[in-house]
């Protein structure tokens, strides 16, 4: 499958005409952005990409899919009516393109190089597989001589099956990175743009023109909000190094930070105990907190101050029911308040990405950020849930490994 982008169907059309005359079958994409889309769901054995571009340009996409191991050795021809100088060129090759055609192009040309680099590719991908079978086959064969064979073949299906699913979710992350400030950051400047023309043409001393001003600026701030959570929960999969952590330390910098409304509240905290000393990633733990107890003072009853009550203690096993023990190999760490509580049927819910039980004109938010604690504390080894009832307040059970 042969991927066509360009962002004018006039130019698509006649190519894959002429693709499909030599019967070569084609796919296309009238962007950067849904061609790297496009990758993560089909696999392609060429791609004839079109430089000049509005948003992601050709030398854009190639240095994304040059990054990924799944797609970085997909051959990519390069099209260009107007950039045909030498140093546009050299940056093709750079980018990782295998040729670089400048229009109008030579259909029988072409072709040529279309039908020799699908050959070339081809012949990698064999080459690749049989050099995999060699490499599996060897492993095989010595761990025969060990009378291992089962276990190891078992084994190495169950790694190579996580390993290809961790290659696939990496992928996800790194065409995220490139496609988000596209997608997502157009919202905001189409706002902006309403905004200006607001305040230029219409603009007067009367209640309805700020409010509809109002209105647009509160839609740009959800909106810079849920990108900056996106990103949280994306970079979530770089490495990080774990170091002791004091979670007294990590709680008080958190109550600190949320100082100003614990006030306006007029909250009260209780550390019924000393919280626990581990290994982990202090930065990750703080995150995970501030989603806790900045959730309990905002799900709040009306006229009622919330009072909000840590407490830690050892356990036996990586259970939240799992009995109290000082011996115990985890910490179950609790954040429980008088809030508005849940239908404890919701549990699940409340913990997958972009999930709300309210409406957002009642409570702010973007519905991410339990995901984000979630995702943490699984990357601690760990588990969270929660239990509740609807007007009883609700409690959060987190279980960490000493």
């Amino acid at each position: 499958m042969i991927l066509i982008v360009d962002d004018k169907r006039e130019n698509i059309i006649p190519l894959k005409k002429i693709l499909e005359l030599h019967q070569l079958e084609s796919d296309s994409a009238d962007s950067g952005e849904e061609a790297l889309k496009k990758t993560l769901k089909k696999d392609y054995s060429l791609i004839i990409l079109d430089v000049q571009m509005p948003g992601m340009d050709g030398f854009e996409v190639a240095e994304a899919l040059s990054g990924s191991n799944r797609t970085k050795d997909i051959p990519i021809i390069f099209l260009s009516a107007i950039n045909k100088e030498k140093k546009y060129i050299s940056k093709g090759y750079h980018t990782g393109g295998v040729d670089y055609v400048t229009k109008p192009v030579d259909a029988d040309l072409l072709i040529l190089k279309v039908k020799t680099f699908l050959k070339l590719y081809q012949q990698q991908q064999e080459l690749k597989g049989l050099h995999n079978l060699l490499s599996k086959e060897i492993e095989i064969r010595k761990e025969a001589q060990e009378n291992l064979e089962e276990k190891v073949l078992e084994r190495t299906r169950e790694l190579q099956a996580k390993n290809d699913e961790l290659e696939f979710r990496n992928h996800e992350l790194q065409q995220f990175a490139w496609v988000v400030s596209h997608d997502l950051k157009e919202p905001i400047r189409k706002i902006e743009i309403f905004v200006r023309l607001i305040k230029d043409r219409y603009l007067i001393d009367e209640a309805k023109a700020h409010e509809t001003i109002e209105r647009a600026l509160a839609s740009s701030a959800r909106m810079t909000k849920l990108i900056e959570d996106l990103l949280d929960y994306s970079r979530l999969s770089s490495s990080a190094v774990p170091e002791k952590t004091d979670l007294n330390e990590v709680v008080g910098e958190v109550l600190s930070d949320l100082e100003y409304l614990i006030e306006q509240k007029g909250g009260t905290i209780i550390i019924e105990n000393t919280l626990p000393t581990i290994d982990a990633i202090q930065s990750q733990l703080r995150q995970v907190m501030q989603n806790l107890i900045g959730n309990s003072l905002k799900f709040s009853k009306p006229d009622v101050p919330p009072v909000i009550t840590i407490t830690s203690e050892c356990v036996t096993e990586k259970e939240c029911t799992s009995r109290m023990n000082e011996n115990g190999n985890f910490y179950r760490i609790s954040v429980k308040d008088n809030g508005i509580g849940f239908d404890e049927n919701y549990v699940g819910k409340i913990f997958t990405i972009f999930q709300r039980l309210h409406h957002r004109d009642a409570y702010e938010g973007t519905g991410i950020g339990l995901a984000i604690a979630k995702k943490i504390i699984e990357k601690h080894n760990g588990l969270i849930t929660a239990r509740s009832t609807e007007g009883s307040g609700a409690e959060f059970i987190i279980i960490l490994p000493k």
